[in-house]
């Protein structure tokens, strides 16, 4: 039987995962991305339909392309790769569950390769469609996002003007029994 890996480190490995937005200009070694392409096919989904296609963008200019389609997400042309998730487009409550925990997935695994990782949404319908062209994903396919990889600058995000203070207690996020119940 494998050996357990120590929980706390575990915890400590998936608490101290940060949305990375500036990188520097290295390249992410190919094994790496083997692994972490292993990562993103080997996540659960549901009913295991595997409703996923990555594409793996290097290409500075296609990246850059990429970048423009929202102004928030410009971050990105700064990432050494982006793996763009691309779904079936058959079931899209399901879908986007299943978006959700491979983008984590690549997300945990690059933080435990040394690396850095951010997710950038495309945007609205528009957006979206622009991001598949720039791609040549088939229209009746969806994409809504991209992971971005690579070396962080550091692990303090640039100045954000949302929650400020960190995380909410745990107080103000668990109920017991039923909504707003405390233990």
């Amino acid at each position: 039987m494998a050996a357990r890996p120590d929980p706390k480190a575990v915890s400590h490995l998936v608490r101290t995962v940060r949305q990375i937005r500036q990188y520097k200009p290295e390249p992410v070694p190919d094994e790496a991305l083997q692994q972490l392409l292993q990562l993103a096919r080997w996540t659960g989904s549901s009913k295991n339909t595997q409703p996923w296609h990555f594409i793996v963008v290097r290409d500075k200019e296609r990246l850059r392309e990429l970048s423009q389609v929202r102004t928030p997400i410009n971050w990105l042309a700064a990432a050494a790769l982006g793996i763009a998730i691309v779904l079936d487009g058959k079931l899209p409550h399901s879908e986007a569950y299943d978006e959700g925990r491979v983008s984590e997935r690549l997300l945990i695994g690059a933080h435990n390769l040394g690396l850095g990782g951010g997710v950038a949404w495309w945007g609205d319908e528009s957006q979206q469609a622009q991001a598949k062209k720039i791609l040549g994903i088939p229209e009746d396919r969806t994409t809504r996002s991209m992971v971005m990889i690579g070396r962080p600058m550091s692990t303090a995000d640039p100045p954000n003007p949302g929650r400020v203070g960190g995380r909410k207690p745990l107080d103000e996020v668990v109920s017991y029994e039923g909504f707003g119940k405390k233990a």
